[in-house]
């Protein structure tokens, strides 16, 4: 009995030519099963690696029908017929692994000579449990360079021979599955499945500075991407620009050009956009039909957005995860070098470095103008040097934008460019110096909530997720326009959880990492502000003390430097020991800088030279200090 497999069990080393007239053979049965069983058709089986032997299969006529042979050059004597058909069926067969006429039990069986057997009534392959050890299952692909198996290789029995069960060399047959065991099977006996490592970009090394990078998407399914967002972005594009070659709109949705190509086929066959022209690089300029431009309208009114194809909502969780700055834990080295072009004093870096590391928040407070913000702005050099962010995230049809040019700054990989540049990166990522956003006196409730363009219905990301994995600064807390009270109730859990919940324009309630280092400048006490329970979640509280005179006087040769004002140790004495030592004057780290600007715009004021003299700093401090 002939074994005709399912086209589902097709093994992948096989010709599509053979698959073609072995569906057909098996079509045919179906259909008629007391007709013609054979069809006249040329197959191509594969005979070895390297060459192909032509078959032609000819007529079979049923028993109830006079035998009719179409003799040709290609045909072969009525004899040879069953040898023939028998032939092409073994080495389709052997193409896919399957055993030709096995019946379930696995007992071979020859070929009748009669009728063929009904349809549905064609026999499956072995069962599992009674294949030899070493023998390959019905189902299992075959590497697609192995030669064509023969009775000389394999122990096949001739055409038209009953086939043999195979040796089994290796010994007695295995045993069948007991299936009550395997489902009763205790689970700590299956390994569990290991977390799949993200793909990394070809020519890339994690590091410190760079501890990720997205790779590109070999396909829509890796990538995760929305094909369907994706058409209608390009309708909007295309609605938006005009006409447009292809290869423009896989640079607009930052996608590379051969995923995009065959969405612009199918779109070209159901005649939602045309061909214009073709360009010299073999592209075409491609326009919207007139049913084109009604979809691409439809779609506006959901959102105007045509920008790049937006990540998914786990994607980017799955990226802070990768560059958190938690768990990174800066040295003192590090810390050295993020200040390198601040003064700062050893016993102030010796309490700020674990807080630093830590991750955590912290307080910054003291005196004005002694440096808290511009310590606060320098902490995120500690970390590492660049991460990836989305330039929009999808959150099921929601576009919420991240990237925000004011707040980061793109720092690109190079790349090769041109129409032959593979990319080694995914372009809906953006590369960028690890954020330091600070928000003063400006600050209010809605910059920490998404905010939603009801025009365009395109959101915003708010300050908190702009800055993850890198630093929030709150710069004078307790001058807001909204109370202390209302921030703190609204950050009280994120601080401690390290994760927020954002509401979207459609309702929607999105849990978001808080994964940033957030710091609290202020010139008033904490204990002024806050309550204990917030305290509590801020573990590390600085005070940025009054430098002492020696740095002090340090500060004004550092600053000569930058003003470039010959530096006169004789007039900085002058300038202690009169407006400072005898009034008890505190010095201050911002002082030294304010002090040299008003002494250079009043020599420049008087057409005078540029320098330190007594009576400069006379002036420069009944002006500074009259109110103070």
């Amino acid at each position: 009995m002939c074994h005709f497999p399912p086209p589902n069990e097709r093994s992948a080393a096989a010709n599509d030519d053979v698959w073609r007239a072995r569906s057909s053979l098996f079509r045919e049965r179906q259909r008629n099963p007391a007709a013609l069983m054979g069809v006249f058709r040329r197959a191509f089986v594969r005979a070895d690696a390297s060459t192909w032997l032509f078959v032609y299969p000819p007529v079979r006529s049923s028993p109830q029908c006079k035998p009719a042979m179409t003799q040709s050059s290609g045909t072969t004597p009525s004899g040879n017929v069953d040898s023939q058909l028998d032939n092409l069926i073994n080495r389709i067969h052997a193409l896919s692994g399957d055993k030709a006429g096995s019946d379930p039990s696995g007992t071979a069986k020859p070929r009748p000579s009669g009728n063929p057997p009904a349809a549905g009534q064609a026999t499956a392959p072995a069962a599992a449990s009674n294949l030899a050890p070493g023998t390959t299952p019905a189902n299992t692909p075959q590497p697609a360079n192995v030669p064509q198996p023969n009775a000389a290789t394999t122990g096949r029995p001739p055409a038209g021979a009953p086939p043999q069960r195979p040796a089994n060399p290796a010994g007695p047959p295995a045993a069948p599955p007991n299936r009550t065991q395997g489902q009763n099977a205790p689970s700590q006996n299956r390994p569990a499945p290991a977390r799949p490592r993200p793909p990394q970009p070809a020519g890339y090394q994690p590091n410190r500075d760079e501890p990720w990078r997205p790779a590109e998407p070999e396909s829509m399914q890796a990538g995760h991407i929305n094909e369907t967002l994706v058409e209608s972005i390009i309708f909007r594009f295309i609605l938006n620009a005009g006409e447009v070659e292809g290869r423009r709109i896989a640079d607009q949705v930052q996608l590379p050009f051969r995923l995009i190509e065959p969405i612009l086929e199918r779109l070209k066959m159901d005649q939602s956009v045309a061909y214009k022209s073709a360009t010299a690089t073999n592209d075409y300029v491609y326009v919207l039909t007139e049913s084109g431009r009604a979809i691409a309208r439809n779609h506006l009114h959901d959102s105007t957005y045509h920008g790049s194809c937006p990540v998914r909502l786990p994607d980017y969780i799955e990226s802070v995860k990768l560059q958190t700055i938690e768990g990174q834990y800066p040295k003192r080295e590090d810390l050295q070098r993020a200040f390198s072009d601040l003064l700062i004093n050893p016993k102030m870096l010796h309490r700020l470095g674990p807080a630093v590391a830590s991750g955590r928040g912290m307080f910054l407070f003291g005196f004005p103008g002694n440096g808290k913000t511009s310590i606060a702005e320098r902490v995120t050099g500690a970390f590492g040097k660049y991460i990836w962010i989305p330039r929009a995230v999808d959150i099921d049809g929601d576009i919420l934008r991240v990237f925000d040019p004011m707040n980061h700054e793109a720092v690109m990989p190079e790349s090769s460019g041109g129409l032959l540049n593979s990319g080694s990166f995914d372009k809906r990522w953006v590369r960028i110096k690890r954020p330091t956003i600070v928000a003063g006196g400006e600050l209010t409730m809605e910059m920490l909530e998404v905010l939603n363009n009801t025009t365009s219905n395109i959101s915003e990301a708010p300050l908190q997720m702009k800055s993850n994995c890198g630093t929030l600064v709150i710069d004078d807390f307790g001058r807001q326009k909204m109370s202390v009270d209302q921030l703190l109730n609204r950050w009280i859990i994120p601080l401690e959880k390290r994760y927020d919940f954002l509401n979207m324009a459609s309702g929607k309630k999105i849990q978001v990492p808080f994964d940033q280092l957030v710091i609290f400048s202020t010139n008033l006490e904490p204990k002024d502000l806050v309550d204990d329970a917030f305290l509590r979640r801020i573990p590390y509280k600085i005070e940025v003390e009054n430098p002492p005179e020696a740095d002090f006087r340090k500060l004004f040769e550092i600053m000569c430097k930058v003003t470039k004002i010959p530096y006169n140790a004789e007039a900085v004495d002058y300038l202690v020991k009169t407006h400072y030592l005898p009034v008890d004057r505190p010095f201050r780290n911002c002082q030294p800088r304010d002090l040299l600007l008003q002494v250079r715009n009043y020599c420049l004021y008087n057409n005078l030279e540029v320098e330190l003299k007594k009576e400069y700093f006379d002036f420069a401090c009944d002006n500074y200090f009259s109110v103070m």
